[in-house]
């Protein structure tokens, strides 16, 4: 599809209906409630509003004044980090306007919101700017019915053909929910809560609509309400395109509608004389919308104290509340930590990364990274586990993975703060890593949730893109560099160049370089003034940098010192020694600059001591009764904490034990989790639950942030990658074909399109077809569609694959099209939308159903694909190729087709004779199957080679196979109806075990919760679903008397089933043991297997695969120890004293 090209005209028209019109809109009737429009359109928010009661208006301008352009600049460089800034903009301003069903209102009741366009030498910007306070309705009357208003980009109609228009492409920034539209005022594409920013136009060709690039919010600080629970920021297969606009000139001039009706349309026109130069947009002024009600609200401490940290106060502003640490302590005030006291990290690490030219990435899921800082000298180490050999050596000159860590604890010289001091323990940072020269790069993204249970601070960490190889055995010395971070009220930016050497086993060594770019974004408090007296531009200096790939353990380390301070690097003559590191005090001792080179070391709070030596505190045993009844103290470095007895739990003051009334919070929807698009809630007994992250999303769970995947170039270099909530999809560049996981140029007619195009044949005006001739019609993937019409003497009928007639199908004038059946195989080429389905087979077809959360949304429920004579039985996803595989008794054969579109593509097709359950290990990138005629288990690689048996014994009817690839387990079940039995064993066949064989009928279904490590199956001959945790044994029924279950699948709290009998698709919730919600096909026929097709796959790291006999993980505790022993390699590197000092 080619991109959204709206006309240069002579004007367009602002609309007080909330947007500017390319051309003359239509009339409401057609526009009202719907996006895209038929005509070109930018809207803001668009509705059925109204300004003829003398209340709101509507302001424009252009505007090219220094202080507007560098506003404009400001949110278009947050947004496109390394964008020009604009020289022109124009301001347009609805303010107080009223929706018409609301017509009676007073000021303050309307809509506010603006649209800015910004233009740079070859870009223009859209910024869009919605306020809390201006956000007063969602939706507008229209047609008698309540509808959301709509934002976004439409170039309307276009030529198709000859004779004809169709829907040109869009861009929709909000959905068909209200809710959608509110979040408008509470997320971001560009870092700044409430401010969008999209560029439009990237001149000469204007090719599609960019979104920013900073999509995250800064972590919530618990200062502001929960995100709306949904992401706003769709695009659509049709849309995702960059638009062009009209250049005008208009003059500032206040709208107002008089009367109700003005001109041919409901909302006023317009029109703006032209200048030339491509519009873009800008930001607020004064006298429209003040920014900062994008920032903070306005509540005060009586009710938000125990926002702060324990360690905090908090203190009333003119404009809201701040919260400040105490002495001894550093910090925001959201997260305060004490002076001196080594701080600990603990983390996930994910990746998807290319080493050298290998075409293949190296994948990796929660990878545990541990870390340890000396903050009273800044020395900081990380430790990284199971990174493997093909890529450990090249992630080596990667210190950088520690580099925030290390500004976060920096040592401060004076005058100076580090992170940690200023923003607290929750923020984003993103950074870009470019190797010279072939201009590799990496993606690092490290998201900091703040300070946990443990006292210990949470970071999630990305690693997307390609690296340089370091050939395995060589080793990586890093220079000294230096770092300049520079800062701003919610965004710290930050560059370097650095240079490292590859030492080779052959003596030879090869200096190497590679440049660093990085963002922070964060969550500052705007009301006290005072506290934005940072530093604009700070140094960080790094040396002693260390790193080490211990091929033996799988573990990559790194350790650095670290100092922030004068960009300049200026030190004063006499150094004192608690600026530089060399002062001797205790690791957990702060050291306290005094006259000249004076200093005193003082134990951090917690400890006692002399500051040379401190020891713990045992304020359990030291301070009488330290907590209440019901509780028991537990004590920890540096500090204590009170539990509360089995049986009671805390009180809403977070001190007090209570008797625990057990509260499923997950059914009750008390838990903090993150909303159910993003996370998924475990009630785990009692009233404990876990958050997860879903696929797509990465995080701790209660804060889950969206996986950029379009960063790890998983599309064609010929194709665009939009991503999504969740989920990402691929497009074809224009003049490109192909799925846009592969695109070329040349386009292979098919017979059909070879068939239509020789009838319609070419003349000066474009193909013309003979009059009264047929002409057939082909679908989207080049096939006859299964019914014909010849429009000249209104006859239709029905073809097969090849475009010829079927005796007895053929209808006369006036009676419709007959019902054909589909020749197949055919898939729909529109991928899936954004997020979960479910999967199900039915006789010759597989289709899908939708779920929003854990709900089915039966009326978008669809076919994939239809293989007519065929019965399929099994289907299984591979999230990785978004790829739907299945077994067919009828060929027999196992099959796989793209659900981004494309035909069926043989894997197996030989030495089966009745294949059924199908599973797939997205990890290992291999397929098992059971065959319930040959009696046994098998598995392959994805493409069908390195096929073998793994089980052919003690097998009477093997149907459902599901497999456990995190943990290296594989279950089946076996009907047989003299001795049913459910079984497990590793991935490759090994220590083969019988999990349950009592009490079991016809177990058809399986289904494997990671989540919860829940093992679940359908029986229909108990009529029964039943779960267990296979390492316990604790089996229980969730489900009594269902009727037939045949296939069965599972996701979050829901299972889903087909069931023979019913021939549906029935849900169940697991936990409550009830059915919530049946769907029924249209088809009404016996419905085979069914599966999750996540939007992105399940975190977790291989364990076992067919094909390797043993991997031994590496836990926690193991980690730590190495990390100790880390610390004491480099200290003897180093010749660190005790203390810590380092002799020169």
């Amino acid at each position: 599809m080619g991109g959204i090209h709206i006309c240069v005209c002579s004007t367009f028209q602002i609309n007080t209906n909330g947007f500017v019109a390319m051309a003359q809109p239509s009339a409401e009737s057609t526009y009202l409630g719907k996006m895209p429009a038929g005509f070109g359109m930018i809207a803001a928010l668009h509705g059925d509003l109204d300004t003829g009661d003398g209340v709101g208006k509507v302001y424009y301008r252009q505007d090219a004044s220094p202080a507007t352009l560098r506003q404009a600049a400001e949110q278009i460089n947050r947004a496109f980090p390394e964008d020009d800034e604009p020289e022109h903009a124009v301001v347009v301003t609805w303010v107080d306007v009223a929706s018409r069903q609301h017509h009676d209102h007073s000021r303050g009741d309307g809509l506010e919101k603006q649209l800015v366009i910004a233009s740079a030498e070859t870009t223009s910007y859209a910024i869009l700017l919605y306020p809390r306070k201006g956000m007063q309705f969602a939706s507008t009357a229209v047609g008698g019915s309540s509808q959301a208003m709509q934002a976004g980009f439409s170039k309307g109609l276009v030529n198709y053909l000859v004779f004809s228009t169709r829907q040109g492409p869009y861009y929709r920034i909000t959905t068909e929910r209200e809710t959608s539209v509110r979040a408008l005022a509470e997320e971001t594409n560009s870092g700044k809560r409430g401010v969008w920013v999209y560029e439009i136009g990237t001149s000469p060709y204007f090719t599609s609509v960019a979104p920013g690039e900073v999509t995250d919010l800064p972590p919530d600080t618990g200062l502001e309400s929960r995100v709306s629970e949904e992401a706003t920021s769709k695009r659509y297969p049709g849309g995702g395109q960059q638009v062009t606009y009209s250049p005008y000139e208009p003059e500032e001039e206040v709208y107002r509608k008089e009367q109700p009706h003005q001109g041919p349309h409901h909302g006023g026109q317009f029109t703006v004389h032209t200048v030339q130069y491509q519009p873009q947009v800008v930001v607020v002024d004064d006298g429209d919308i003040n920014v900062d009600v994008f920032s903070y609200n306005s509540e005060t401490c009586a009710n938000n104290r125990n926002k702060c940290s324990t360690f905090a106060d908090c203190k009333d502003y003119a404009s809201g509340y701040c919260c400040h640490c105490r002495p001894g302590y550093y910090g925001n005030g959201i997260q305060c930590v004490s002076e001196g006291k080594p701080q600990r990290m603990n983390g996930k690490v994910n990746g998807r990364v290319y080493v050298g030219n290998s075409p293949s990435p190296v994948e990796f899921n929660s990878n545990d990274l541990h870390s340890y800082v000396v903050a009273n000298d800044g020395r900081a180490y990380v430790a990284i586990s199971t990174i493997p050999a093909r890529l450990g050596p090249s992630l080596q000159p990667l210190s950088a993975l520690g580099g925030v860590i290390g500004w976060a604890f920096a040592l401060e010289q004076p005058g100076y703060k580090n992170g940690f001091s200023i923003i607290g323990g929750e923020f984003t940072c993103q950074a870009e890593v470019t190797f010279l020269p072939a201009q590799e790069k990496l993606t690092i993204k490290q998201v900091f949730s703040g300070i946990d249970e443990h006292d210990h601070l949470v970071v999630s960490t990305t690693l997307e893109g390609r690296v340089p190889e370091v050939l395995r055995g060589s080793t990586v010395q890093i220079e000294p560099y230096s770092e300049i971070y520079q800062y701003s009220s919610n965004l710290i930016t930050s560059s370097s160049t650095r240079d490292y050497t590859v030492s080779l086993d052959d003596g030879s060594a090869e200096t190497r370089t590679y440049q660093w770019r990085q963002t922070i974004t964060f969550q500052s408090c705007p009301n006290d003034e005072a506290a934005r007296a940072v530093l604009p531009t700070q140094m960080l200096s790094v040396d002693q940098v260390f790193v080490m790939y211990d091929s033996n353990n799988e573990l990559i380390r790194y350790a650095m010192s670290n100092k922030i301070g004068d960009v300049n690097g200026e030190v004063t003559s006499q150094e004192n020694s608690c600026f530089t590191g060399r002062h001797g005090c205790d690791t957990n001792a702060v050291c306290r600059p005094e006259q000249g080179t004076q200093f005193t070391c003082q134990c951090a709070a917690g400890f006692t001591g002399d500051g040379r030596s401190c020891y713990d505190i045992d304020e359990c045993r030291e301070i009488p009764l330290a907590c209440g009844e019901h509780s028991v103290c537990n004590n920890q470095p540096g500090t204590f904490r009170c539990e509360c007895n089995d049986g009671y739990q805390f009180a809403s003051d977070g001190h007090t034990c209570i008797v625990d009334r057990p509260v499923d919070h997950c059914a009750a929807g008390s838990h903090d989790c993150d909303i159910t698009e993003r996370a998924h809630c475990s009630y785990s007994g009692g009233s404990s639950y876990i958050c997860s992250c879903l696929p797509g999303f990465q995080g701790h769970g209660r804060v889950c942030q969206d996986i950029d995947e379009c960063q790890s170039a998983r599309c064609h270099q010929k194709a665009v990658c939009y991503n999504t909530q969740g989920s990402f999809t691929c497009q074809c560049r224009p003049g490109y074909y192909g799925d846009g996981f592969y695109c070329s140029s040349e386009h292979t007619k098919s017979q059909c399109e070879t068939h239509r195009d020789r009838l319609l044949g070419s003349t000066e005006y474009g193909p013309q077809p003979v009059p009264g001739q047929y002409v057939p019609t082909c679908d989207s993937q080049g096939a006859y569609e299964a019914s014909q019409c010849h429009g000249s003497i209104g006859h239709c009928w029905c073809v097969d694959r090849n475009g010829l007639e079927i005796p007895g199908t053929r209808t006369g004038p006036g009676r419709g099209r007959p019902l054909c059946i589909e020749q197949g195989p055919t898939v729909h080429v529109y991928p899936l939308p954004p997020g979960t389905h479910l999967l199900f087979a039915q006789s010759g077809r597989i289709e899908f159903v939708p779920l929003e959360g854990y709900n089915m949304k039966k009326t978008e429920a669809k076919t994939v694909l239809h293989l007519p004579e065929k019965v399929i039985i099994g289907v299984a996803y591979d999230c990785v190729e978004k790829m739907v595989y299945w077994t067919d008794i009828t060929s027999p054969s196992i099959s796989k087709a793209n659900l981004q579109g494309g035909g069926a593509i043989p894997v197996i097709r030989s030495d089966l004779e009745s294949p059924e359950g199908i599973a797939i290990d997205h990890l290992g990138r291999t397929l098992f199957w059971t065959d319930s005629m040959k009696d046994r288990i098998e598995v392959a690689s994805l493409d069908g080679t390195k096929r073998r048996v793994l089980i052919d014994t003690n097998l009477v009817n093997p149907r459902a196979i599901i497999v456990d690839p995190v943990n290296g387990n594989m279950y089946w079940a076996d009907w047989n109806r003299d001795a049913p039995k459910i079984e497990t064993s590793a991935m490759d066949g090994t220590n083969r075990r019988v999990l349950v064989k009592d009490d079991l009928g016809l177990p058809n279904g399986l289904t494997y919760d990671p989540q919860s490590s829940q093992l679940c199956w359908a029986d229909a001959g108990t009529h029964m679903i039943e779960c267990m945790n296979p390492a316990q044994g604790d089996r229980r029924k969730a489900m009594g008397a269902i009727q037939y279950p045949f296939g069965i699948t599972s996701h979050g709290k829901n299972i889903y089933y087909t069931d023979w009998r019913r021939d549906a698709v029935i849900m169940v919730d697991r936990q409550a043991g009830t059915e919530t919600d049946v769907f029924l096909p249209q088809k009404q026929t016996r419905l085979y297997g069914i599966t999750t097709a996540y939007a992105q796959c399940p975190s977790g790291t291989h364990t076992h695969t067919p094909w390797r006999d043993t991997h031994t993980d590496t836990h926690y505790y193991g980690l730590l120890n190495y990390l100790s022993h880390t610390i004491s390699i480099i200290m003897v590197k180093y010749r660190f004293n005790y203390h810590g000092q380092i002799p020169f």
